[in-house]
Parts: structure tokens; sequence; C-alpha cells
């Protein structure tokens, strides 16, 4: 009995160490797949741009494990909703943990990815957001954007409509309420000096006032503004156009990425957006074959066209893909392990996707050629 106990006793040890360096060492308890995790708002104001998100990474995932995976392992992926919401954010983050995630394509929206961001830092995981446009996501040295940032937007918006002399007088309707707004308009203005137009109006609202824009627009009109730049996402977007209509304003809307979106809103009249042009990475209807591959997919899967941010996001599981190929990871190893291969090798990675050939700087910012499409009979074509 004696011995049995002394057994029993040593066994306990040996049992208690195990577990202990299983807690402390930080490796995956997933041997055989990746594990991916997705953050973003697949529900409330803000879902078209998370569905779209993590439709088109689902796709990706799907055409890469059908090639035989990542270095010969399968991925897996899981999507979290956030509701645009830092809080729930960070919730949902703690769940991807719990699950097994080692790598994250989030968060969609910037508020929220700025506070995840914090937490992936801490934790040595490799983040990178498709549609986060702020520079406040980037801070850290692993986190990176498939999108353009916002002092991007706001510069390339206002030198394409300066190089194609789209408008002569422009106005500015923006949220200074919004990092994202404001950080776009305050570069397009800067750059808009350099450029052959005027800036005729410069007026603001806030996320609290977002519902009446008449004063707005009567100023742009008043001063004889062509062009309109709305720096702003697709609710308000969407209501400025209306009040447009209705008190008979016709100049043209230029949007950013923010806007995408805006054709697929419930009770939307399209034709109210007939001819606004946006700044983007992606058109649904270019003729190269993988587009048109990319595109028709996802309309045999969701029934609708992918906009711009379903485009980054598919892009966004492919350049994880390069990165884990390039440095030969495998599902055994720790977040922080896999985060110290892949965080050094962005920089020397090149991923030719579907929004453009693209190469990353050290500070997590993506290089990529704009483009811009414009709305034609309820559909987003090449302006």
């Amino acid at each position: 009995m004696k011995f049995k106990k002394l057994m029993s006793m040593a066994l306990v040890g040996v049992m208690t160490l195990a577990t202990v360096a299983g807690c402390t060492s930080g490796q995956s308890s997933n041997k055989d797949t990746f594990k991916i995790g997705g953050i973003g708002p697949l529900t409330g104001p803000a879902a078209i741009y998370g569905t779209n998100v993590m439709n088109a990474a689902q796709i990706a995932v799907d055409e890469i494990n059908a090639a035989g995976g990542i270095n010969g392992y399968q991925i897996e992926f899981k999507a979290q909703d956030d509701t645009h919401d830092a809080e729930k954010a960070i919730n949902a983050y703690n769940s991807l943990k719990d699950w097994g995630m080692q790598v994250l394509l989030g968060t969609v929206t910037t508020t929220p990815c700025v506070a995840v961001a914090e937490k992936t830092a801490e934790d040595g995981m490799f983040q990178i957001t498709p549609s986060a446009s702020s520079t406040d996501v980037i801070v850290n040295d692993n986190t990176f954007q498939v999108c353009f940032t916002d002092p991007n937007q706001g510069t390339a918006s206002a030198q394409y409509i300066g190089m194609n002399e789209i408008a002569t007088k422009v106005a500015i309707i923006y949220n200074s309420s919004d990092v994202y707004s404001s950080g776009i308009e305050a570069t397009f203005e800067k750059e808009a000096a350099n450029q052959g137009f005027e800036i005729v109006s410069i007026e603001a609202f806030t996320d609290d006032t977002a519902t009446d824009f008449s004063t707005q627009l009567q100023k742009a009109q008043s001063a004889g503004a062509d062009l309109v730049f709305l720096p702003i996402y697709y609710t308000p977007a969407s209501i400025i156009l209306k009040q447009a209509n209705d008190i008979g304003y016709a100049p043209v809307f230029f949007g950013v990425d923010g806007m995408d979106g805006i054709l697929t809103m419930d009770n939307f009249d399209t034709s109210l957006a007939e001819g606004v042009i946006l700044l983007t990475p992606f058109a649904a209807d270019a003729d190269d074959e993988k587009t048109q591959k990319f595109v028709a997919e996802y309309q045999k899967r969701y029934g609708e066209i992918p906009n711009q941010f379903a485009a980054d996001a598919y892009d966004g599981i492919y350049a994880i893909k390069e990165a884990m190929e390039k440095t030969g990871c495998t599902p055994d190893m720790s977040v922080k392990e896999i985060g110290e291969k892949i965080i050094p090798i962005m920089t020397q990675i090149k991923v030719d996707g579907i929004t453009g050939e693209m190469t990353w700087n050290a500070n997590g910012e993506v290089s990529k050629t704009p483009k811009a499409v414009i709305i034609k009979n309820g559909a987003y074509v090449a302006y």
C-alpha cells in the first residue's frame, strides 16, 4: 500500500508538472490545422463590411485547403461578431484565443481594431486587418494592413480628382467625431493645395447629428461646388445623397472605401448613387482571371457582388499563406513563435492579389495602386 501511495504521489507530481509546462509554454494545442480567426461587425449598421470580409476569407481558406493547405496543413477559419464595438471586439478576441486562434484577420473597422491591436501586441500574435485604415491600428510592429491608410486615401483622392480634372470647385462633408473620416479629410485638404481645384466649403457633422445634412449641402450648393468629397461611411452617405436629390443639387459625389457597400443597403434607392465615384483598390468588373473567378464564386455562394472589403480580406488570407510558407510555419507552433517568424518576413514578401500587387513597409502599411470605380446602373464600373 505504501508503494502504491508513493507511486500515486509521484504520478500526480508528474501530471502537475506537465500541466504547468503546457500552460506556460504557449504552444498551440492544435497539431493538425492552422487556426485563423476573424473579428468584425456581422450585425448592426456596419454589417455589410463584416459579412463581406468573413465571406471572402472563407472562400480564400477553402481554395487554399483544396490546393493542399499551408505547408501541407489545412486551415480552420472562425469569425466573431463585434458589432463595430471595441469592448465586444475584445470579448471576441478572447473567445477566439480560447478556441486556439494563432493568427488574426481583423478587425474590420478602426475603433475595435485599435483596441484589439493592443491585445495582439501583448500576445505577440500576427494581425492583419483587411479594412481598418487608421494609422492608429499599426502602432505596434505585429499589425499590418491590406487597405490603404487614411492619410494615403485623402492624398490619393485629391490627386485623382486633380489629375483627371473631375472638378474645379470642391466641397467637403466629413464626420469630425470619427478618426477615420477626419484623418482622410485632413490629408485631402492638404494635398488639394497642390491640385488644380479649389475647396469652397468644408462642413463637419458628428455621429449625433448624422441625420440632417441640409445645412452642409446648402453651403456646398451656394458655393458652387461641382464635386462633394465624402470621406465617410455608407450610412450617412446614403442620407446625404437622398437629401441632395430632394433639394435638386446634383454635383459629382466622390467617396473612399467607407462608402463601398452603399449599393447593398436595405431600403436604399440605388438610383440616388448613380454617378458616385469611389477610390478603391478593387473593381468587380475587372477582366483579369483572378478577379472574375473570385467574383463568380462570391456570387454563387452569397448571391451578390463582393465589395472591396471582401477583396481585401481575400488578399489578406493569401498574405498570411505567403508569409507562413516563406517561414515554414507549422500548426504546433505557439502564437508567439508564429508571430516571431512571419512579422519580420512581411517586409520581404510580395502578394499579387485581386486588389493589386502588394508589398509592406516596416510600419505595416501596404503599397499598391489605387483605382476608381463609378456607379452606373446600380453597379460598380471601372472609372
